[in-house]
Formats: C-alpha cells, sequence, structure tokens
C-alpha cells in the first residue's frame, strides 16, 4: 500500500501540546513526566533504557503525546530539528518494538498521536515504513480490544481515527469502530451522565474520545444512531455542572484536575448546547453517579455520596466535599499523585479516607484497601434526598463500612448561597475515635473553618497534588472526638463569622438554624 499522508482528523487535544521547551528537550533526548526528566537520547534503547520506577513514567514515554510538541514547533519555526527528531523516534521505535509489545490501550494512544502528529508533518520521511507499523498496531488493538471502561474507549477511538485517516489500511475497521463506540457510550456513561468508574479524570478523557468521535464522524459524512448524541449530552451536562468557578476540574477518585473548556465548546457547537459554553448555575444532582453540586454565584460545593466507582480508580472517600468560593479553593480534595506502590505507599494514602474531607473511624479506611476494585465487600453509601427551601440547600447522606459498625451521617446545608454548616452525626456500638478532617488549598483563601463538638483540634501535614506525580504541602484540620457516637457542626465561610452552638441551634451571624432531624431557620 501506498500512503503518503493521512487524511486530516480532529485532535481534541491539540491545544494542550503546544510546548516550546518541551519539544526543544526533546531533540536533544531528554524526556520529562511526572517531574522526572531522563536524557536518553533520540534513538534511544526503547525496551532496556533507564527509567524512572513508576511504570506510568515508561507507558507515558511510549505513548508519544512529545510528537504533538514536535510538530508544533516545526510548524511554527519551520526548524527541521524538530522533524528529524519526530523521524528518529519513531523510525527507532518501528526498528525495535514489536507491534504487539504493550497493551492495547497504550498501543492505540501512541496510533492516535502517530497520527496527529504526521499529518502535521508531510514533509516526514519513511512513510512506508510508517503505514505497516500502523496497520501492525491497528490490528493487535482491534485483536485484544479491552472488554470495557475508558481503556476499551481509547482503543475504539484509536480504530476509529486510523479508519478515518487511512480508509484503506484495515477493512470493516470503520464499522466495528463505529457500532463498538456506541455500545460501549451506553455502557459506560449511566442515565445521569456520569462515567462508570466515578472519576472526574476519567469522566473527562473518555468523553474527550467521544466527542471527538462525533466531530470526526460529522467531517466524513459517517452516520451515528440518534441515542449516541442523547447519551453524550448527559455526560456533557455532568461534566458541565461539576466544574469549579475557575473553569477546572475537581479531582475526585484517581484525577487530575485541568481544563476542558475547549472540549465543551465543541461539545455545545456539535449538539447545539450554547449553556455548555457558559458558566454553570444553580444546584444540580446525578443520584446514580453519586454526585451533588450546590452553588450559588461563585460559591460551589460539591458532595460524593455514591458507589465505588467501577474498576480500580475508585477512592474511599464517601461523603467528601470539595469547596470554593470564587477562584479560591476552601477545601480541596487531593486529587491522585501516583499510581506506584513503594515504602512509603503514597498510592495508598491518596486513595485513602484520612486523604479527603470526611470522618475515619478507628484510622482506618472505609473500605479494605485493593490496589484495583477488590471482590471484597466495599462501604456503601446511600444518598437521603435533597431538600431547597428558604435559602437553605440541604443534602443528606450516609455511609456503612464493612470495617467497623460505627455509621456516618452527614448534612451539607448551604445556607442563602453564602456559607455552609456541615453536620456529622457517628453511631456505633463500641468506642471509636473519629477524625473529621478538612484538607485546605496550599495556598489557602481567607475562610473560616470552625469545628464544634471536637474533643481536640490541630493542623496536620498532608498533600494536594493536582497533577500526577507532583505533590504540595497543605495542611489539614483535623478535628477528634472519642466516644461510641459523635456530633460535629462545621462553619465553612469564605469570610470571617461567628459561630454559637447551643443544643441543636446554631447561630451564625444574624441567622439562627435549628438543626435536629429536620433544618429550620428563625
Amino acid at each position: 500500500m501506498t500512503v503518503t499522508r493521512p487524511r486530516p482528523v480532529l485532535c481534541v487535544n491539540e491545544h494542550e501540546h503546544r510546548d516550546r521547551a518541551l519539544a526543544d528537550a526533546v531533540t536533544r533526548g531528554v524526556f520529562s513526566f511526572a517531574g522526572q526528566a531522563r536524557e536518553i537520547g533520540v534513538e534511544p534503547d526503547w525496551l532496556n533504557a533507564a527509567l524512572p520506577d513508576d511504570e506510568e513514567w515508561r507507558i507515558d514515554w511510549v505513548k508519544f503525546y512529545y510528537g504533538l510538541d514536535l510538530a508544533d514547533a516545526f510548524r511554527a519555526t519551520g526548524n527541521r530539528r524538530y522533524l528529524e527528531a519526530w523521524e528518529r523516534l519513531v523510525a527507532s521505535f518501528i526498528l525495535q518494538v514489536p507491534p504487539d509489545h504493550d497493551p492495547s490501550e497504550v498501543t492505540a494512544r501512541r496510533i492516535l498521536n502517530w497520527l496527529y502528529a504526521w499529518q502535521r508533518l508531510p514533509e516526514a520521511s519513511n512513510p512506508t515504513e510508517l503505514v505497516e507499523s500502523l496497520h501492525d498496531q491497528a490490528i493487535h488493538v482491534r485483536d485484544t480490544l479491552t472488554e470495557e471502561r475508558n481503556h476499551c474507549t481509547l482503543e475504539l477511538y484509536a480504530l476509529l481515527l486510523t479508519a478515518l485517516a487511512l480508509p484503506d489500511l484495515v477493512p470493516g475497521l470503520l464499522e466495528l469502530a463505529t457500532t463498538e463506540l456506541h455500545a460501549n457510550l451506553l455502557a459506560d456513561f449511566g442515565e445521569d451522565g456520569v462515567h462508570r468508574e466515578r472519576s472526574t479524570h476519567y469522566h473527562m478523557i473518555a468523553l474527550r474520545s467521544f466527542v471527538g468521535a462525533r466531530e470526526n464522524c460529522r467531517r466524513y459524512d459517517v452516520e451515528l444512531p440518534a441515542s449516541f448524541d442523547e447519551r453524550l449530552k448527559r455526560a456533557c451536562d455532568f461534566a458541565h455542572h461539576m466544574r469549579r468557578p475557575d473553569g477546572t476540574i475537581p479531582a475526585l477518585s484517581d484525577s487530575d484536575t485541568g481544563d476542558y473548556t475547549e472540549l465543551l465548546g465543541l461539545a455545545a457547537r456539535l449538539l447545539e448546547r450554547d449553556e455548555l459554553t457558559r458558566k454553570p448555575a444553580g444546584h444540580a444532582s446525578f443520584a446514580d453517579g453519586g454526585y451533588f453540586v450546590q452553588r450559588a454565584g461563585e460559591h460551589y460545593l460539591i458532595f460524593d455520596c455514591g458507589p465505588l466507582g467501577d474498576g480500580g480508580h475508585g477512592h474511599y472517600d464517601a461523603l467528601s466535599i470539595e469547596a470554593w468560593a470564587g477562584t479560591q479553593p476552601l477545601v480541596l480534595d487531593p486529587g491522585r499523585f501516583t499510581y506506584a506502590e513503594g515504602e512509603p505507599n503514597l498510592r495508598r494514602w491518596f486513595r485513602g479516607t484520612a486523604a479527603h474531607n470526611t470522618v475515619t473511624v478507628d484510622g482506618q479506611d472505609q473500605t479494605p484497601y485493593a490496589r484495583s476494585r477488590s471482590s471484597l465487600p466495599s462501604a456503601e453509601a446511600t444518598f437521603l434526598g435533597r431538600e431547597t427551601r428558604d435559602g437553605l440547600d440541604i443534602l443528606s447522606g450516609e455511609v456503612r463500612s464493612p470495617v467497623y459498625d460505627a455509621v456516618h451521617r452527614r448534612r451539607v446545608i448551604f445556607v442563602d448561597g453564602a456559607y455552609w454548616l456541615i453536620e456529622d452525626r457517628l453511631a456505633g456500638t463500641r468506642r471509636h475515635r473519629y477524625d473529621l478532617r478538612f484538607r485546605l488549598a496550599p495556598r489557602h483563601a481567607e475562610l473560616t473553618l470552625h469545628v464544634k463538638g471536637a474533643r481536640s483540634i490541630a493542623v496536620e501535614d498532608g498533600w494536594i497534588a493536582p497533577q500526577y506525580g507532583l505533590r504540595h504541602p497543605a495542611p489539614v484540620v483535623n478535628a477528634v472526638a472519642v466516644g461510641e457516637s459523635a456530633r460535629f457542626v462545621t462553619l465553612l465561610a469564605p469570610q470571617t463569622r461567628i459561630l454559637e452552638l447551643e443544643g441543636d441551634t446554631a447561630r451564625v451571624g444574624g441567622d439562627t438554624i435549628v438543626l435536629g432531624e429536620r433544618v429550620t431557620r428563625r
């Protein structure tokens, strides 16, 4: 087969790969990921090079994302060293690495990034070897498709774009990709639009593939079923409403944060949903996925009260919250930091209950730790309802753990769209230590965090990891109670407020909130 260049396809994340400094480093054979750089050369030993211990480093390296930065640098400057670096890297990889060496998900990402870079580098030499390798890698992905979830999505998307860019490369690839992508969309995004892994990051990664599929199919007049758009709209609704006031996503359950404004803009045009381009407004509930948003103006809180996500990305964070006031974070989810398990095991720390804005019982995780989703029982979070009236929005939920007898109930009370009262009740059949934690930002805004019902309150050391492999020290407020039962009432506000608590009455400024089985105002 003679192919001099692929048909153009849209790269939905091209705008994220315009890093000139990164491209310059790659021309010198220097590669970086998760804060670790290695000088390996532009014709490296792909199978035996000395790499960092974290296996994610090699996985990212062989996906060739940096090819997009090289292509952008070449298009912008005309300097052939960027083109030549990409040619040498690709050629040496083809020479050394069998097409079926990597798992299908890793291979799929490489296929996409080679196509994206190649279409921007028409001057590239040796297209015959490149096309043959793409053919063999596409066959490998097709024949070893992951059965479900986000890896399957990415693999099918790579096959779709291969079929559109190189239509004669693998017969039957287009029909397979479109049919299975549609089935995957319906299986992985629930009726409320939340991805089955309950990870905000993987929700967006999967959504990016489906929005890209929709646009690339439109460009080549490939029809998709009407139910494709219907489910895609719901997935976009969650992506829209979960956004923080600064436009980024919260890093919930194995997530990095990030700004997906451009992706939602593309979805808005495709689906004729202009509201996706505007700031989200008002409260939102995603009951099946277990996420509930309180929002008024620039005040925002997201409440996690749902099942542990499918696969291995779920954190042990039931009833946890994240809250913002404008562009200033009040309390934050820590993110994921790493998938590597060493000593100390920071994978476990970031995933554990103590790393989140909820309560631990006797220092234990709500669910027994396992590297991936275990067949053992996990904590069960139950949403107990939402009530909105008289300037109050009240979210209620509980979590029961297989590890301990105590039941944790939480109510998050949003008052006048201005501040929060958070009531935590814990009831056990024996004496426990209860630790209520709130994780502040590394550079936190002026805020009030006032906890009643604690025996002691201290500030611990902790971390926030906005991106994989990068962590920043962040203070953690820890309130402790000991006994069979405990009750904490917390005032969380973006400015100084005075809280007085007597029995079940909380007075905050001029407001009086009666806290009992129901919440009333006076």
